[in-house]
């Protein structure tokens, strides 16, 4: 079955290597972007610029309904870079790596180990775990202290002006680093790329890929770039297409009834400095605010643009499967919250594309609910690698083969409640034993809790989620 997949896949794919000449193995470029919501023009955002991850889109496959395992980023990045589902909360790696140092035996290895097993180089530059360069101590750079460990043979972070990870990860322009409730929520400043850290994390990364690119050996290079992470900074260049225009109104903005996962948006109120405004109840701070998330996206566009640029000057493009990857989506109003944190689609709803070429019907998106687990076992058959058994995830070859190939159920949790998407429903259980069902069938947006008039459907569904939670592995 694996091999019918790949076959119809690549059936359009011209076959130039000969018998004494076998074809390369397959490179894998991995672009982790921070707090992606699918706010793209590609993916419907029309006022969106975004020419890069487009022009990628219209060359791959974008998964419309990819949704992540936790809406935070380090138990979704957890699940991205182990193919299994695991803790909730940001330290979820870090949790992993010391049962790994106590007990080896028990914890299988992540996506990038399994490459590295197998004959792969591997690289991250800037933020593809939880902290950019993939270390712990006080100011994220401690050296015996290994997000994950035996994953990767170099896992880098320029830091430049910011002086260690930390600073990089809230920085602000030219070195300034995230003062707790004083800094802005949001900046735009005068100059090159360079003056916020994503400028720096591109460029290493393209040196990395041009290094990789000169070896022997096949690489899976990763490169995180932080935004459009708070906080919203980005050079005056990319803020310009947003002045004048027209922003469409944040749907279903009013506060949801209870139950729900609602919550207070902690993370940008009490760490940012909103000099009394609140884009809850004041609009012109609200339309500031996306605006400047946009301009975020653009800035990030625009490096994906230089490295996948790179990589064609590299001669490696035809030899490299892509994949892009928001790690989370966030509320920019809907449902009166203004971050991640919550089970509702706008946390949970990311961008993922995967690009490899000669594949089927590039440019067709799919409308397949998937999910992040499903990235691991899909990059090992595309590169004819041992299935990952122990994965939580299922390969998506057939919807890369056939974009209208249906997709599975997806799963997601935080600390208080747990979730699981259909093609149209979600149904949301509360460690307190509250429920939420939505239909998006009828009702798009999650905004009507149908639960008590369906109890044969929150049955079916919370069986089909503890089933599917039953295959968490370590």
């Amino acid at each position: 079955m694996k091999k019918i997949r790949l076959i119809a896949l690549f059936i359009g794919l011209a076959l130039t290597a000969t018998a004494s000449h076998a074809a390369p193995q397959k490179n894998i470029l991995l672009l982790c972007i921070d707090d992606l919501r699918p706010e793209l023009k590609s993916f419907g955002a029309d006022y969106i610029q975004s020419p890069n991850i487009d022009r990628l889109a219209a060359t791959g496959r974008a998964f419309h309904h990819h949704y992540v395992n936790a809406p935070s980023c380090g138990p979704s990045r957890y699940t991205m870079l182990t193919g299994s589902y695991g803790p909730a909360g940001n330290q979820a790696l870090f949790q992993r790596a010391q049962k790994l140092a106590k007990h080896p035996e028990s914890v299988t290895p992540s996506m990038p180990e399994w490459f590295r097993k197998n004959g792969y180089t591997t690289v991250s530059v800037g933020k593809v775990s939880h902290h950019p360069g993939g270390r712990g101590g006080s100011d994220w750079n401690d050296d015996s202290k290994i997000e994950v460990p035996r994953a990767w043979d170099r896992h880098l972070m320029p830091c430049g002006e910011w002086q260690h990870p930390r600073g990089a990860m809230h920085g602000l322009s030219n070195g300034q680093t995230r003062v707790h409730g004083a800094t802005p929520a949001f900046e735009s400043a005068e100059g090159p790329d360079t003056i916020y850290p994503d400028g720096l994390i591109a460029r290493e990364g393209i040196a990395q890929l041009t290094q990789l690119a000169a070896a022997d050996k096949p690489f899976f290079l990763a490169i995180g770039l932080i935004k459009p992470h708070l906080p919203f900074g980005a050079p005056a260049a990319y803020m310009a297409p947003y002045k004048d225009v027209k922003l469409p109104p944040v749907p279903h903005p009013e506060k949801p009834a209870a139950p729900s996962t609602w919550h207070k948006s902690g993370e940008f109120f009490g760490q940012y400095n909103h000099h009394g405004m609140d884009p809850r109840t004041d609009a012109d701070y609200a339309d500031q605010v996306r605006r400047h998330y946009a301009a975020c996206v653009t800035y990030a566009d625009h490096h994906v643009g230089q490295i996948l640029a790179a990589l064609e000057k590299s001669g490696k493009a035809r030899d490299t499967i892509i994949v892009l990857w928001g790690d989370h989506g966030w509320h920019l109003g809907e449902h009166n919250i203004w971050g991640k944190h919550s089970l509702f689609e706008e946390s949970l709803r990311s961008p993922l594309i995967i690009s490899a070429h000669g594949m089927n019907q590039p440019g067709a998106k799919s409308d397949a609910v998937v999910e992040s687990t499903d990235i691991f076992p899909t990059l090992c058959e595309l590169t004819d690698l041992p299935e990952p058994e122990f994965s939580s995830g299922t390969s998506l070859t057939p919807q890369l083969a056939n974009p209208a190939t249906p997709g599975h159920t997806a799963i997601a949790y935080n600390g208080g409640a747990r979730t699981i998407r259909t093609a149209t429903h979600r149904l949301t259980l509360h460690n307190n034993g509250a429920v939420e069902l939505y239909d998006h069938s009828t009702t798009p947006g999650e905004t009507a809790n149908i639960a008590s008039q369906h109890p044969d459907i929150v049955a079916k569904l919370k069986q089909q989620l503890a089933k599917k939670l039953a295959r968490t592995t370590p």
